[in-house]
């Protein structure tokens, strides 16, 4: 699901992708939302606030709003410029460094936390909003922008678009091609869901706090680890005509 690219990348691997990342967005969003209050997978909440505070002449609070704005934008930046550069390099999997810088990134808060280099909430959310920046950017680069991960507002968007085409179903040619895209943002919709109740159970009912992160990093490895070993053995049947 990593390693696939154009015209070898099938719906099973949009399918597999959407399915883990989606589940650590939703994990990182809940556990973002509760540690600080604030929403650390998408910027437009942030956006708003930004331009209320400059209306109200609070420019530090209007300053640091921007601030999130623009470590999203980084690490949507990092997260293209990454996978382009191993792209024109050759690599087979494009994706192992912006994944791996990722896990690094989210499980740098519960160590820095504990350590208490964290001086502030926001030193977290500019992490962490980086960090899903990144992941929108590499999954979005990697699957053609049929996959997107971090935020639910253009799912429901593009799902109500989709939704309303089957009405016509008869006279639109592109009708395989609209229910598949229905699948994949139901499929996104689910698992951020499903990522969120886990990550607030965690969290909250287990008392597991900032190392709920934990487990999103440990999902993104297992992902790694699973497309390694799954193309491995996909090599060894083809040479031995298994």
């Amino acid at each position: 699901m990593f390693r696939h690219q154009g015209k070898n990348r099938t719906l099973r691997h949009n399918f597999n992708i959407a399915i883990l990342l989606s589940l650590v967005a939703g994990i990182v969003n809940i556990t973002g939302f509760l540690s600080i209050q604030e929403l650390t997978t998408n910027v437009t909440g942030h956006f708003a606030q930004f331009i209320n505070d400059l209306a109200h002449y609070e420019f530090w609070g209007g300053l640091v709003y921007f601030a999130y704005i623009f470590f999203f934008l980084i690490g949507s930046f990092s997260g293209g410029i990454l996978t382009e550069y191993f792209k024109r390099k050759g690599w087979r999997n494009v994706l192992t460094i912006p994944v791996l810088i990722e896990v690094a990134l989210l499980a740098s808060i519960p160590l820095l936390d504990y350590a208490n280099l964290l001086s502030t909430k926001d030193v977290r959310a500019f992490i962490l909003l980086f960090a899903m920046g990144l992941q929108n950017a590499y999954v979005t680069r990697i699957s053609n922008a049929v996959v997107r991960t971090t935020h639910l507002t253009g799912l429901f968007t593009d799902l109500g678009i989709e939704l309303s085409q089957l009405i016509y179903s008869k006279s639109n040619p592109n009708h395989t091609n609209t229910v598949i895209m229905i699948k994949i943002r139901i499929l996104i919709i689910s698992f951020f869901f499903t990522g969120g109740f886990i990550g607030g159970f965690l969290f909250s009912k287990m008392e597991l706090g900032l190392p709920t992160l934990y487990v999103a990093s440990l999902l993104l490895l297992l992902g790694l680890f699973y497309d390694y070993w799954h193309f491995r053995i996909i090599k060894v049947r083809r040479k031995y005509k298994l």
